[in-house]
């Protein structure tokens, strides 16, 4: 019988499932996400839309449910392929669950993954704009969020209560630490003969982002989407097509990047009219 090649999707959001949907077809996607319901209720669309699924449940903030999945997914066949699109916003979250879920979680798959990740794999994680909008660390703190060993991450001094005030700090800590994570697994990765790669999103109009964009900070949301040089939102299908490019064959010479889809949100931030106002 024909070994499966299996296509690991993280979370069961918009955004995981039209990139899955771009890079499936004829493989065996197993979906996974903290809540069952989300996981059988996105396996649903795409069993009638032809897939092949199976779900389970991960929490990617602990290491033996993240080993799990690996253990799921390396029964069923070779992985091929990791869509990670799973995490929690600043809305959701305090800066301690941001840091679990955002950062360490992500090494976490990051590390779990790349050790049975098939020659000629390749996966994407679905960082944030707010990376981008994050000013520059230093070239130590930058390398100790790109190689510390994943269970000493947390530990980190520049991550603990006394030096983060905030969940979007946390948040975009995380963001940028995803990105530079990725930088540093490609190394490893391709030792295997495999790639991976970020994606940053701008706002891309989901469930959640409806619910930001209608509450209390969607004034500013607003704004920032109407003087972006695009003028409006993204849509999980365009973040869908540049997953697909880096996971096909199309992206074969891409590895360890980070591709910011934003509508031009942080042009305008840093060089236009979002830039913050300096004080006199």
């Amino acid at each position: 019988m024909k070994q499966k090649n299996v296509i690991v999707v993280i979370g069961a959001g918009s955004i995981g499932m039209a990139i899955a949907r771009r890079v499936s077809a004829g493989k065996h996607i197993l979906l996974a996400d903290l809540r069952q319901e989300n996981a059988d209720a996105a396996a649903k669309v795409l069993s009638e839309a032809g897939f092949e699924v199976s779900t389970a449940i991960v929490d990617i903030a602990s290491r033996v449910s993240v080993h799990a999945l690996v253990e799921i997914a390396t029964s069923i066949g070779g992985v091929t392929g990791l869509i990670h699109a799973a995490g929690v916003s600043p809305s959701q979250a305090s800066p301690s669950t941001i840091f679990k879920v955002d950062l360490y979680g992500t090494a976490l798959l990051l590390e779990e993954f790349g050790n049975v990740i098939e020659s000629g794999g390749s996966g994407v994680v679905i960082a944030s704009q707010s990376g981008h909008r994050l000013p520059s660390l230093t070239l130590e703190q930058d390398k100790a969020l790109a190689t510390t060993p994943t269970e000493e991450l947390l530990s980190l001094p520049f991550l603990q209560s006394d030096a983060v005030d905030s969940s979007l700090f946390a948040y975009q800590l995380s963001k940028r630490g995803n990105s530079l994570r990725v930088k540093a697994e490609a190394v490893r990765w391709g030792k295997r003969g495999a790639r991976i790669n970020t994606i940053s999103p701008g706002i891309i109009i989901t469930p959640l982002a409806k619910d930001e964009l209608s509450g209390p900070r969607g004034e500013g949301y607003r704004r920032m989407l109407e003087i972006s040089p695009a003028g409006r939102a993204g849509t999980p299908d365009e973040v869908g097509n540049v997953g697909a490019l880096l996971m096909g064959q199309d992206g074969a010479f891409i590895t360890g990047s980070d591709f910011l889809m934003d509508g031009g949100v942080t042009s305008a931030y840093w060089y236009g009219e979002l830039a913050p106002k300096q004080e006199s």
